[in-house]
């Protein structure tokens, strides 16, 4: 693949740029002064109220006279505590993932018939138009998978004969095929990373309309397409945990914003699958799993817990890790006790662990769980309760399922295109304005000089 020519200099670059920062520098006071809401959050960091949902409800907190109260984490979808669907399906040993979809999107969960409808309709819609393969993924492959999945999900615009349409019909019948497409999209854009950037082999299975999602992608990334079924149960549950996570989250709200505007399915889509490649959103389960493998390499006893608590410190204080001075996986902006999706993830994910070989490592990330709350009141004096979130067990999933790193956002994007369609369709018929917040103008009347003046 031939790489565009770069014809912008250095120097002029450099121009540019100087002048931008001389001219846009805003002053962090005058967020003070004008009560400027940044990232739309309040001074106490709750989230500003921008909208209303039935779809999913994230607890982590009471107000109580004025001040917030922590409580255990409790996520809902549709009135549904997580913890009971997940139950639920544990008890009956099923995969649940296309069910939460429907709950999600359809507002109740399917009957037996309903629900093997709708499993036999994203089995049938998994295939992928004829070359889109060749022409949308292998012609221009991407380093980064995310942005080839944005590319490609833009790109099924034109294989739709009626892309534009607003009702609830078509973009449920939209949703369904998105739904069904996003996990072959993912492992043939792979495939085409492994080709051209990694140097390896590319194998291309066929999607198996009878598999679930979460088999189909195990089925689909790995050489020999196998797995066993506590593999496939385990990554179903990943998916169900990171199907949605209420409106205020950023890709879901860009989900929100762009339909607001009218603008397709596949447009919205995209966006929000930009907004989640972000690493402050989306890609936060990565940077977990590269923190570990620094722990790993520097820590010679896991089970040392004054030798685990040391290097933890040596993080906070920016002497190792990336120098950000942050343990990442710990705390969240809205959780504060507990991350339900943490918690069921890492239950679930013991047994398979220490069936693996994973068992001291998942210790050692416990212990990191345990040990961190009181070094950070140590080293930053805060008694704000602090607990480990999705993305401490997520990336440790993945690995321990042999799925590569560049495959951990795209999987997240696979599981949470449920949350986003059911937002769309529920901006779409019941926002009724385009989302328009406020900014503070800051530039001052200036008059205009001519050019040869100037």
């Amino acid at each position: 693949m031939t790489i565009q020519p770069d014809f912008v200099s250095e120097e002029l670059l450099r121009e540019l740029s100087d002048s931008f920062r001389a001219h846009s520098q805003i002053p962090s006071e005058l967020f003070n002064r004008f009560r400027i809401k940044r990232g739309l959050r309040n001074a106490d960091g709750t989230g500003v109220l921008v909208g209303a949902s039935y779809l999913g409800n994230v607890h982590g907190y009471i107000l109580n006279e004025g001040e917030r109260e922590p409580i255990e984490g409790r996520l809902t979808y549709r009135g549904y505590n997580v913890y009971d669907l997940i139950h639920g399906l544990e008890q009956e040993n099923r995969f649940g993932f296309e069910e939460v979809g429907y709950l999600l999107m359809c507002g109740e969960l399917p009957n037996r018939r309903q629900l093997e409808e709708f499993q036999h309709t994203i089995g049938l819609e998994r295939a992928l138009p004829d070359n889109f393969t060749e022409d949308m993924i292998m012609r221009a492959p991407s380093r980064d998978i995310m942005n080839k999945l944005a590319g490609a999900t833009l790109a099924l615009y034109s294989y739709d004969a009626n892309p534009d349409e607003t009702t609830v019909e078509n973009i449920m019948r939209q949703g369904i095929s998105l739904m069904a497409k996003f996990p072959v999209i993912i492992s043939h854009a792979y495939q085409a990373k492994r080709r051209y950037f990694d140097g390896d082999s590319m194998f291309l299975h066929v999607p198996d309309p009878e598999r679930s999602t979460a088999e189909n992608i195990l089925h689909l990334v790995r050489p020999n397409g196998k797995y066993t079924d506590d593999e496939a149960k385990l990554l179903d549950r990943c998916l169900i945990l990171h199907a949605e996570h209420g409106g205020g989250n950023n890709s879901s709200f860009t989900v929100r914003v762009t339909s607001s505007s009218g603008t397709d399915t596949y447009s919205a889509i995209a966006a929000a699958v930009s907004a989640l490649k972000g690493p402050r959103h989306g890609g936060a389960n990565l940077r977990v799993v590269r923190q570990f493998d620094e722990i790993k390499q520097n820590v010679s006893n896991w089970k040392d817990e004054e030798e685990v608590a040391d290097y933890l410190r040596k993080i906070l204080d920016r002497e190792a890790g990336d120098g950000s001075g942050l343990i990442y996986g710990m705390g969240h902006a809205i959780y504060t006790l507990s991350d339900p999706r943490a918690v069921a993830l890492k239950r679930a994910a013991r047994p398979l662990a220490e069936k693996l070989g994973f068992g001291e490592e998942m210790d050692l990330i416990e212990l990191v769980e345990k040990l961190t709350p009181a070094i950070f009141k140590e080293k930053k004096g805060s008694d704000k309760p602090m607990c480990a979130n999705v993305d401490m067990y997520s990336g440790f999933v993945y690995k321990m399922l042999g799925l590569p790193k560049s495959l951990y956002t795209p999987l997240f994007a696979t599981a949470r295109i449920v949350g986003w369609m059911a937002h769309r369709l529920e901006e779409v018929t019941t926002g009724g304005k385009i989302i328009r917040p406020a900014y503070k103008p800051m530039a001052k009347n200036v008059e205009y000089v001519n050019l040869e003046d100037r």
